[in-house]
């Protein structure tokens, strides 16, 4: 059991991210390697690389339909479900969907500031991005936040462009992402030296950017996500890409409160893995449907 405390409740609660240094044992992160594997092993419809003219490489993959049977062991007996409970004061903790990621074989240019919340048919308080690593990251070259950002705006996404890390994922509805890496000094931003066991936690509504590699590294990352009891589904300025799940988008209306088969609890109690529904929501690799037509 990890105890956090309220310095750590308040640094979420304020800053929209908190380290928490060896949250997981030598064991667990292990066995989230191994899933991470499976992951790779097994490429949803949303596998994709970004920037493909590039050297580096930046492979991305999500939602995968068998992922929370895959996922279930480790998602039951680690610590991040009571974690991100305590960071949010409540009982109530479901997950959400797996994400993985892979930089390598060459330098890879950052990733480009964005928020999760434009991607995502959900709001709430009581949510939460958990991101592992598994070798030792320097602060230069981790993961970037902007403290404070997930109390507003909500800006469109960043549809992940070549040319372009602010061209948007709607182009209307929302505002267009400000450039922050030109203007870094205007911005409050924080990132954290890793070690395997270490986690970072933030919600997705913080503005977020990884740091680019250097061409000796290759950078594995493992992102679980979860929500709690006021997580209600949200409408964006057309439906949300994720989750990636067939029919969400049909059977919940604005505001109501985010329940569907497809997301099993884990806490106070587990429940729903038997009745998680055999349906897959890709139809196309994730980049393919960011992307609008530039403007």
């Amino acid at each position: 059991m990890v105890d956090i405390s309220a310095r750590e409740r308040a640094a979420f609660r304020d800053d929209g991210v908190v380290f928490v240094g060896q949250a997981l044992s030598p064991d667990l992160v292990a066995a989230a390697h191994e899933l991470f594997e499976w992951s790779l092993a097994h490429p949803s419809g949303s596998a994709c690389e970004f920037y493909p003219d590039e050297p580096g490489r930046f492979y991305q993959d999500l939602c995968h339909p068998e992922a929370a049977f895959a996922y279930r062991d480790f998602l039951e007996r680690s610590p991040l479900a009571d974690i991100v409970a305590q960071l949010w004061s409540g009982d109530e903790v479901w997950f959400l969907y797996e994400q993985v990621f892979v930089k390598d074989r060459a330098a890879t240019r950052r990733t480009p500031w964005h928020q999760d919340s434009p991607y995502l048919a959900l709001d709430g308080n009581d949510l939460a991005v958990v991101w592992i690593n598994f070798s030792p990251i320097a602060q230069a070259h981790s993961l970037e936040f902007v403290r404070g950002s997930h109390r507003g705006p909500l800006y469109d996404g960043s549809a992940f462009d070549d040319e372009d890390d602010t061209r948007p994922i709607y182009a209307h509805g929302l505002p267009r992402l400000p450039d922050i890496e030109a203007d870094r000094s205007s911005f409050d931003i924080v990132s954290f030296d890793i070690e395997p066991g270490d986690v970072v936690i933030f919600h997705p509504a913080v503005l977020h950017g990884g740091a680019p590699t250097t061409a000796d590294s290759r950078r594995e990352t493992l992102s679980l996500r979860f929500f709690g009891q006021d997580a209600v589904y949200a409408e964006r300025p057309e439906p949300a890409p994720a989750p990636l799940t067939a029919g969400l988008h049909d059977a919940l209306g604005v505001g109501e409160r985010f329940r569907h088969p497809a997301f099993p609890r884990l806490r106070p109690s587990v429940t729903g893995f038997e009745s998680i529904p055999k349906i897959d929501g890709h139809g196309q690799p994730l980049k393919t449907q960011i992307r609008t037509e530039p403007n």
